[in-house]
Order: C-alpha cells, then structure tokens, then sequence
C-alpha cells in the first residue's frame, strides 16, 4: 500500500468518525431494529474504524520513522499509561467478558480517538480545516432536527425508527411534567445534548471574541447564525440545569480569555454584581412554576417519585465511599450502561468518581494529568479562536462531569476530544513545518 493511499484512508475513516458520531444513535438504533443479530457490531461501527485507523497510523509512523517524535510528547504518554492501566486492571477485576469490553469500549475510546487525530494532524497537518468543515457539518444536522423537534415535529416522532423503552426513549420531560418536554435531536438524550450545544455556543463566541467573525461573508454568516439560534434552542429545550450552567462558565472563559487584560475593573465588578442578583431573584423565585420545575427540578406535583436531585445526592456520596475504600476501583466494567452486563449493575453519576470505580486512585490520577494538560496547552493557543472555544467549552464539560459521567457519552466525547486534537495537532505539524 502506498503511503498516500494509506494517508487518505486513515484521514477518510477519522473523517467518518468525526462527522458520523452526532447520526450515532438514530442510525445504531434503525439499523439494530432492522438487523437485530448484528445489533452490537452495528453499534460499535466507530470502534471498528479506530482499531482500523489505529493500523494504519502505526504503519505510516513506521515507515516515517516518526516513533520517538510521538512518544517524545506527554500528551501520548500520559495517554498511553492511561490505558495500560485499564489492561492492566482487567484479569484482577475481571468483571466478565461482555461488562470488560464494554467498559474498555466506554473509557477509552475519545481517548485513542484524541490520539489518533492529534498524531494524523502532526504528520498531515493540511487536513485541519477538512476536520473543522466536517464538524460543521454534522453541527447543523444537530441543531436543524432540534429546531424541528420544538416547532414542528410531533415529540414522540423518534418513535418510527425504533425509539422506545427497550433503546432510547423519542423524549423525555422534566419529573414527569408533560408540561416540559425534553428534546434529544439525535444525540442519546437531553443532556448529551445540552453539553454538545454548550460545545457549539463556545465555539461561536469564540469566533465573536477573536474577531474572526468580521472575516466571514455570505453562507458563512448564515451557517454562523444557524448555528447559534439552533445550539440555543437546543440548550433551552434539553432543560439541562447542568449545561445551562457549564454554557455560562464557558462563556466566562471564552470573555476572560479575550479580554481580561482589556476589560477594566469595575466591568468586571459590575458582572459580578449582576449574577448575584440574578442568582438572588431565583431564589426569591424559588417556590415559582417555572424554576421549581425547570430550575431546581423540585414540583412536589411533577408526578416523579424520586426527583433527581436526590439521585443525584445519593450517586455522590454512594460514589464517595467507594472511592475511599477502593484504592485500585472495582474494575473496568463495573459501572454505567457496561455493569449491565455484570452481576452488580451501578449508575454513578459523577465522571471523576466514574473512573476512579473503573481505575482506581492511580486511573484518575492519571486522567486528570492528561486533560490538565490538554487544557494547559489549549490556553497557551487562546490566541486561535478554535483553541479558545475547545478550551471554554472543556471547562464548561468539567463542570457538568460533577453532576453526570459526561464522557461516557461517545458523541459528547469523541467531539470534544477530537476537537482537542485538531487544535493541538494542527498546530503542532505548522509550527514544525514553519521551522
């Protein structure tokens, strides 16, 4: 195979990844309705294509000669320790074939995708704004069905291509209050979808603040706003209290970032000034109809049994104490959707305390390094607008990682994490070449 050939392969099949993952869940669940025997084969497509992707770029790395400048760099490395762990977590942990699988699946695959880009961007560094379109792309199939959804569709209209309660549920309401109607668009709930709008809306005041903005014309403005209006509808009707509220730390970021030594101080008195009150009026409103439902998630006639706050309470300090008295976790597999498959199924609804159960204290360690340093390098380039956007909206997905294992959902985190990619590994392969 020739090393071009090899080339355009491997970035087509990151390509189909990066642009395909936000059809993820409507497809998987069509086709599995369609094909029931090959339902999970059907559901790990994006799997498949890394291992694929993965034996393409270790060819290509070798016959470059590239290996010592990959491993060089910490971000691989701390990436690759990362994963060790895991393997190495398996047969002492071992949770059973199906929940292991599962689990390597769920924790590392946006890590080897991260990987995966960010060393293609290094040595191709011409494809970034091919993956930059690609990601538009499937950002406006996202945000066009969610307007759909609110103004025009029926909101059980999921409900043709398999939607129910043995898949997805079409939509989901607000404890139970029909009243406030929960869109997915087609990601796997309202929540994932909540944090990838969070992402979009970043992303677009990013280009605002950087003043890349003034440089677009004609269908770039249009695709600009549509994608704005659209992540906005998107965000409001998910009622996701998480992501409304990462989506105001990322725009905080995204403000800090590129103004902080512009903006004078009583600016930024008057800010804090402002969310106090507007935090004072929603506690004044507290007892309201629209904030105990929306809000605060407590309508004592919302029709719930159990809200989910006090889920959300529980799953945190169930969480805690297992942290505390599992140094090296329980194994890879044994929480979320892959524990299904083990003997003691359990939901916990933080990320960080997610990985130290799957991982243990060294797991998490480990990962925290890793994204720190992702984060670090992203600020060191908040000059470029799409490092200054990855960078706001990866606080914002931190923030909602305290309230639910935001990266367990492979749309959300393959996104973000390629995203990260992109950025790092294009400019890392221009700065080289400029050299």
């Amino acid at each position: 195979m020739k090393k071009f050939s090899a080339e355009k392969i491997l970035v087509s099949l990151l390509l189909v990844i990066f642009g395909g993952i936000v059809l993820h869940a409507p497809m998987a669940i069509w086709l599995g309705t369609v094909f029931p025997e090959q339902s999970m084969i059907i559901k790990a497509w994006k799997e498949v294509l890394m291992g694929v992707a993965l034996v393409l770029l270790v060819g290509i790395l070798s016959r470059r000669h590239k290996w010592s400048d990959i491993f060089a760099d910490w971000v691989i490395r701390l990436a690759g320790v990362y994963a060790l762990v895991y393997f190495m977590l398996l047969i002492p942990l071992w949770q059973g074939a199906g929940a292991a699988i599962a689990g390597m699946f769920i924790d590392l695959r946006y890590v080897l995708f991260f990987v995966l880009v960010y060393s293609t961007l290094r040595l191709f560094p011409g494809y970034r704004r091919v993956f930059i379109y690609t990601g538009i792309v499937g950002a406006l199939f996202v945000v066009v069905f969610s307007v759909l959804q609110v103004f025009v569709l029926p909101p059980d209209v999921l409900a043709i291509i398999g939607y129910g309660k043995t898949t997805i549920m079409p939509y989901l309401t607000v404890d139970m209050n029909h009243d406030y109607i929960r869109i997915n668009s087609t990601l796997r709930g309202p929540n994932p979808l909540g944090a990838y709008a969070m992402i979009l809306l970043a992303l677009c005041s990013a280009l605002a603040v950087s003043g890349m903005y003034k440089k677009l014309v004609g269908w770039q403005k249009v695709v600009f706003y549509s994608l704005i209006i659209g992540s906005l509808v998107a965000l409001w009707w998910s009622y996701s209290r998480s992501a409304l509220g990462a989506t105001g730390i990322a725009a905080g970021v995204v403000v800090a970032a590129g103004f902080y030594q512009k903006i004078p101080r009583k600016v930024w008195i008057g800010g804090f000034i402002v969310v106090g009150i507007i935090g004072g009026l929603l506690f004044a409103a507290r007892d309201s109809h629209f904030v105990a439902n929306v809000i605060l998630h407590e309508n004592p006639q919302g029709g719930s049994v159990t809200k989910s706050n006090d889920g959300h309470i529980d799953s945190l300090q169930d969480g805690t104490a297992r942290l505390i008295r599992q140094p090296f976790g329980a194994g890879v597999g044994s929480t979320g959707s892959a524990s299904l498959d083990s003997d003691e199924p359990l939901i916990i609804e933080n990320q960080y305390l997610f990985i130290a159960h799957e991982s243990g204290w060294l797991g998490l360690a480990l990962f925290m390094a890793l994204f720190s340093l992702i984060l670090q390098r992203l600020w060191h380039r908040k000059e470029d607008w799409l490092a200054l956007g990855v960078l706001a909206s990866g606080v914002g997905l931190a923030v909602i990682g305290l309230l639910q294992p935001v990266w367990v959902d492979d749309t959300v985190s393959i996104v973000w994490w390629g995203l990260a990619g992109i950025v790092l590994g294009g400019v890392y392969g221009k700065r080289r070449k400029s050299k």
